[in-house]
């Protein structure tokens, strides 16, 4: 097992250019990854606009394409910090996260903030995974 940092990009996640930060670091078996929101690959359009529960599933697909590009899943995230502009929209987002996750779910803290990167932004999420440590279902 390596103990080198990694950085891994997957092809449906666009990467910011170099000097901002990474999608995706493994060291080990464990894999960080950055708050991610509903921005497009254009890096501008915001999809699923106006809905919490649309923003959370394209966030919750591009968790797991960048954890599936470091080889593991979502079967292996342990912790999640989710960011809300409106902590009325927990139960939209609770609702998406059960249709990408099952069995034990992770560790998650939900905290209501005054704003993100873009007023139209209504959540980003931010992950951590310990490869090979879940099962999948």
């Amino acid at each position: 097992m390596s103990l080198k940092k990694q950085r891994f990009i997957s092809p449906d996640v666009a990467e910011y250019p170099p000097g901002h930060w990474s999608n995706c670091i493994r060291v080990g078996d464990q894999i960080w990854l950055s708050g991610f929101t509903s921005r497009a690959n254009d890096l501008k359009t915001i999809q699923g606009e106006g809905s919490a529960y649309e923003q959370a599933k394209v966030i919750f697909q591009k968790i797991k394409s960048c954890l599936e590009a470091a080889g593991s899943g979502l079967e292996d995230v342990v912790n999640m910090t989710i960011f809300v502009v409106n902590m009325a929209d927990n139960k939209e987002i609770w609702r998406a996260r059960q249709e990408f996750f099952t069995g034990d779910f992770p560790c998650s803290t939900l905290v209501q903030v005054s704003s993100l990167a873009q007023g139209d932004i209504k959540l980003e999420i931010q992950a951590v995974a310990m490869a090979g440590s879940g099962t999948k279902a």
